[in-house]
């Protein structure tokens, strides 16, 4: 078989502008309640884009972790790639592979960091060895072994035995306000429904794309 046999034509449902929501968070919502009813799997894992100042890209899978009309949130290392990458460039696009369902979301906009209350909520709402896990990582830097992650866990766990894990000054949260939103779906012969809302100053309009 080659790549070329692996072709699907798409066919569970089509979407249409008199169906959206009247703003993207809404039409998210939505979207994500059926993919959560559809029992996908890390049906929050999205693809996140970053670039350098000089425009090299790179991209990782992370979760998202919060949405409201502010825009999408997800939370990680500061020092590392994709912090270092958005300290430089704070611009960002985010894609929610949601294949089972022949549907993706694609987000793009600025970013920023969220405030260190919003950190430290969300730091504590984690389980205690994902709390320690964000101490022990140097995210994205050469290590010589596993062995390292594992000896300086074991002496953290040792460090903060019977007390509160405080939230590292590496770690924390972005926000991505989005100024478009597009909603994918699927549909036979790749003729596909690409509705796009791009904000304006007045709130969002919707624009249809080709496929």
């Amino acid at each position: 078989m080659t790549l070329a046999d692996l072709r699907k034509d798409y066919s569970l449902a089509g979407l249409a502008e008199k169906d959206l929501a009247r703003d993207p968070f809404r039409q998210f919502e939505k979207w994500f309640q059926e993919a959560e009813a559809a029992k996908l799997t890390e049906v929050n894992a999205m693809t996140l884009c970053t670039a350098t100042r000089e425009g090299r890209p790179s991209a990782r899978t992370v979760l998202l972790k919060g949405l409201d009309g502010r825009g999408f949130t997800f939370y990680s290392n500061y020092e590392s790639r994709k912090g270092r990458e958005l300290h430089e460039n704070p611009r960002a696009a985010l894609v929610f592979p949601w294949v089972a369902l022949e549907r993706q979301v694609i987000a793009e906009g600025a970013v920023a960091r969220v405030t260190r209350e919003e950190s430290e909520a969300y730091f504590h709402s984690r389980p205690r060895a994902s709390q320690l896990g964000a101490w022990v990582s140097q995210q994205s830097s050469v290590i010589a072994g596993r062995g390292v992650l594992e000896e300086s866990m074991k002496a953290l766990e040792e460090k903060y035995a019977g007390q509160e894990v405080p939230l590292p000054p590496h770690w924390g949260g972005w926000r991505l306000v989005p100024e478009t939103v597009e909603f994918w779906q699927g549909r036979r012969s790749r003729l596909h429904d690409r509705l796009r809302y791009r904000r304006q100053a007045d709130g969002w309009t919707v624009e249809r794309l080709a496929p």
